[in-house]
């Protein structure tokens, strides 16, 4: 039996897909380089926090398989790549493993297939460097022979709402009968498809939309700072200026940004503008704030310490939810690990809790989990929030701590200080 998609990269961006995908009927094989992962799954058993066990198991059900052998894979007509794509140690993008993925869809490629990146890159990667590799490796020519495009993931972990079905699924091909058979393709399992002019724009979307984030959280990260000395509430400043019904959109400050997308992909575009000879000076400027923001977490921590005449050395700090982002399990970049590590070298009794994290180790000594959040908010010289988990009954931790750094202005009360 034909397989109609392979996804090559089965982690926070391949499952999702596979598992719309499969379940809304097609014949689905994931591909991932990890054989520990691909006999988890096989087994029923999921690795990403929203997707739950029960929908391996329908996909399972429904013909989908895992390997991590090319020779298992079959003769896939769509190939949609999903793999990581890091930083270096100079900022530029890790293409590594989308080189190594689309020398596999390479050898797998046969007239009339279709290839689509969806691994997030910079401007120009898919006609730059998949195309080569795919036509060097194939001996055949994209846009005649085979179909290539560009797609960008749009996965919001712990978004209940919005998924990979009723989320606008944007596409470019690499020429116009690429951008039909990509459209055609989504169009199976997304209720909306957007064509984007070519695999660039779609590519340049991407990192329009994180890097507007990027900016503007940096924008209220650093706002957050004055405010607090000159004394103004701007959680409440925000909230009145989010009345206007149009010309604003509320983004709030926080300890630093987390996730894949955030803090990684603006760096991709920084990355392509830099070949032009000049640097982009919004993207760099928004990094250096968002990194500032454990330090400067740790600096309110060691203030409000001193108010009741205790050092950091010593003293019990409480942190409240380790993830990136509120009631998901992804630490990905999570500026917790930062604060964590800035926090141990002061040498404090340090303890955390988190409902999605059973041990946490940010500077690779394991820190104690409290078993009981609110019997340890009590007895900690100072607790910070660093993440408003649903999980959490916070006005019973407010009312039992003695002092609290909220870094997610939730919190009210004469013993909170808001970030």
């Amino acid at each position: 039996m034909p397989i109609e998609l392979l996804v090559i990269g089965l982690g926070y961006v391949g499952l999702p897909l596979a598992r719309e995908a499969a379940l809304s009927g097609l014949r689905v094989v994931g591909f991932d380089v990890n054989q520990t992962l691909v006999d988890q799954l096989n087994s029923g058993r999921s690795h990403v926090g929203d997707i739950p066990d029960a929908d391996i198991s329908r996909m399972l059900d429904v013909g989908f398989r895992a390997t991590a052998s090319e020779t298992g894979i079959g003769a896939p007509e769509t190939v949609v790549v999903c793999v990581p794509t890091p930083l270096t140690a100079d900022n530029g993008p890790d293409l590594t493993a989308v080189r190594s993925a689309i020398q596999l869809a390479g050898r797998l490629l046969r007239p009339g297939m279709l290839v689509v990146l969806e691994s997030t890159t910079y401007p120009g990667t898919t006609d730059e460097v998949v195309r080569p590799i795919l036509e060097q490796t194939s001996g055949l020519t994209a846009g005649r022979d085979f179909s290539l495009a560009f797609s960008p993931e749009r996965i919001d972990p712990g978004n209940e709402r919005y998924g990979i079905r009723n989320t606008p699924k944007v596409v470019g091909g690499h020429t116009a009968s690429c951008a039909d058979a990509v459209a055609g393709f989504y169009g199976k399992f997304c209720d909306e498809v957007v064509r984007a002019r070519s695999a660039r724009e779609a590519e340049m979307a991407k990192l329009l939309e994180n890097t507007y984030r990027h900016v503007n959280i940096a924008l209220l990260n650093e706002m957050a700072a004055f405010c607090h000395e000159l004394g103004i509430d701007l959680w409440d400043a925000i909230n009145c200026a989010a009345t206007k019904p149009f010309g604003f959109e509320a983004f709030y400050p926080g300890p630093g940004v987390g996730g894949h997308c955030i803090p990684i992909d603006p760096n991709y575009l920084g990355y392509k503008v830099r070949t032009l000879g000049y640097p982009f000076r919004f993207v760099e400027l928004a990094q250096e704030i968002n990194a500032r923001m454990p330090g400067h977490v740790v600096d309110r921590a060691v203030a409000l310490l001193n108010l009741d005449a205790k050092s950091l050395r010593g003293a019990r700090v409480f942190l409240i939810g380790v993830t990136y982002k509120k009631d998901v399990a992804d630490q990905r970049e999570s500026p917790a690990v930062a604060i964590g590590r800035k926090l141990r070298a002061w040498g404090p009794d340090l303890v955390y809790h988190d409902p999605y994290v059973d041990s946490w180790s940010p500077a690779g000594v394991p820190v104690r989990r409290a078993q009981d959040p609110y019997r340890e908010a009590a007895t900690a010289d100072l607790v910070i929030l660093l993440q408003n988990h649903s999980a959490y009954d916070l006005d019973r931790i407010s009312q039992r701590a003695h002092r609290i750094l909220d870094t997610r202005g939730c919190l009210a009360g004469p013993n909170v200080e808001r970030l």
